[in-house]
């Protein structure tokens, strides 16, 4: 069912239960006030009956039966009975006994006064009439033709005016709710259209005060993430090909031309390093392409355990210093960092040496001494890399792409590199919590400033 159908149904439902409520006690009150009034006016017909034959010596039976034959207040079917001391007849109208008296039902009106019951379609009254002579008792019943019949009619007319009512509700409650629900169908309609070639298509906004402003807003918002996010995978997708190309390509040109002419031993010697070198190269692309695959994952704080920050700095140099022995890597410690818990972090080993061997290698690789200093300090519950080098530097137009993969600055064209290693270190710092910023001067070095959030104490 849709949302539409099921909202004309709650609409006309809630309106049709507060009808009917109201139609229910319109006329439930109406039949109260009747009933009321009724017994009322047959209480005050019996009274004066009883009053002129009781009190008035003049008046007989014979003689009240004249005066009430003709009397234009009396009530349609009216019956009245007058019953003395001694439960005798001493008046009635009711020649035919519609109206069955009986000795239980007169002791029940002495004892409680006063009564009311129903015989068939007689509503009676019975109660004590006190007199010198004792206590009477008086029975008066009759039939309310009109007041049962304007009842008849006012339920007639609530329940006409209720369905015509509900009719009407659910003819404009249609026309409400789908005027309600037209921005989310022309949000859905908008929707339809966009597909992963027009992402950078929008939807309409409207005057962005109301809820379906908000939707719209809201979708535009994720379109705008889906579109970043698709061209950032085309442009990872294009890049990561051109550099997986390229050292390939490398190896099967060297391949394919010494194959042409028979080489001597020594000009093998020299393809095969080539190839190495290039071969070196395509593992050193591979496996900072694994590690920003790693670095992106969801679930990768399932791999996280306490490490000591200054042994990765550790290892990271000297693994470094094995592939590069030119590289020189100063580690400086605070000396306030005496508390062996201020070095722990909460991470993945292989990530975090990921990312400090990118920075260090970089630091080292674009300066002239092939060196970089690391200062490890403490501020504010975490842990701060400070890592500085005397290297080329970034130009401030290269500044806002750093951290682009395979981004490389007008710089370093002359370098070798991929342009993965600072976006794949600022993925794997935020996917630890931390932050990671960048302080440069074209010529003069770059600093780099790690800062990673110490675990907590339940961890």
């Amino acid at each position: 069912m849709s949302i539409r159908t099921k909202l004309i149904l709650l609409f006309v439902s809630i309106v049709a239960l507060i009808l009917t409520g109201t139609s229910a006690a319109v006329y439930f009150f109406s039949a109260s006030n009747r009933e009321e009034e009724f017994y009322k006016r047959l209480e005050n017909k019996a009274k004066i009956t009883a009053k002129l034959l009781i009190e008035v010596d003049e008046v007989t039976p014979e003689v009240l039966k004249r005066i009430e034959k003709d009397n234009p207040t009396s009530l349609p079917e009216e019956e009245i009975k007058i019953y003395n001391t001694e439960d005798k007849v001493i008046y009635t109208s009711d020649m035919e006994g519609l109206i069955g008296v009986t000795q239980p039902l007169l002791s029940r009106i002495r004892q409680r006064n006063a009564i009311h019951f129903r015989q068939d379609e007689y509503e009676c009254l019975g109660f004590v009439y006190m007199d010198r002579g004792g206590k009477f008792v008086v029975i008066a019943a009759a039939i309310d033709r009109f007041g049962m019949q304007k009842l008849q009619n006012l339920r007639t007319i609530l329940i006409a005016v209720s369905g015509i009512a509900v009719l009407i509700i659910l003819l404009s409650g249609n026309f409400y709710v789908s005027k309600a629900l037209e921005p989310i169908a022309r949000v859905i309609h908008d929707v339809d259209d966009i597909s992963a070639t027009s992402l950078n298509r929008r939807l309409e906004e409207g005057d962005k005060h109301d809820e379906f402003s908000k939707l719209a807003h809201t979708f535009n918002e994720m379109l705008a993430r889906l579109e970043q996010a698709f061209t950032t995978q085309k442009t990872f997708i294009a890049n990561a090909s051109h550099e997986l190309r390229n050292p390939m390509t490398a190896i099967l040109g060297q391949i394919d031309v010494s194959l042409l002419n028979p080489r001597s031993a020594e000009e093998y010697q020299i393809v095969l390093r080539s190839i190495r070198e290039d071969l070196n190269n395509l593992i050193t692309v591979s496996n900072r392409l694994l590690l920003l695959a790693q670095a992106s994952t969801a679930d990768v704080e399932k791999r996280f355990t306490r490490l000591r920050l200054d042994q990765l700095l550790w290892d990271t140099k000297a693994e470094l210093i094995r592939s590069h022995p030119e590289y020189v890597i100063e580690i400086d410690m605070d000396t306030s960092l005496d508390d062996e818990g201020k070095l722990e972090v909460h991470g993945d080993e292989q990530l975090l040496k990921g990312a400090i061997i990118n920075i260090l290698d970089n630091g080292c690789k674009y300066s002239p001494d092939h060196k970089t200093w690391v200062r490890i300090s403490s501020s504010d519950n975490r842990t701060i890399l400070n890592f500085h080098d005397r290297g080329i530097g970034i130009s401030p137009e290269d500044l806002p792409y750093l951290f682009e993969p395979f981004y490389r600055g007008k710089n370093a064209k002359t370098y070798k590199g991929t342009g993965i290693g600072l976006s794949l270190a600022y993925r794997i710092i935020k996917s630890h919590l931390g932050d990671i910023e960048v302080e440069t001067t074209v010529d003069r070095g770059t600093r780099v400033i790690v800062s990673l959030p110490r675990p907590s104490p339940e961890i």
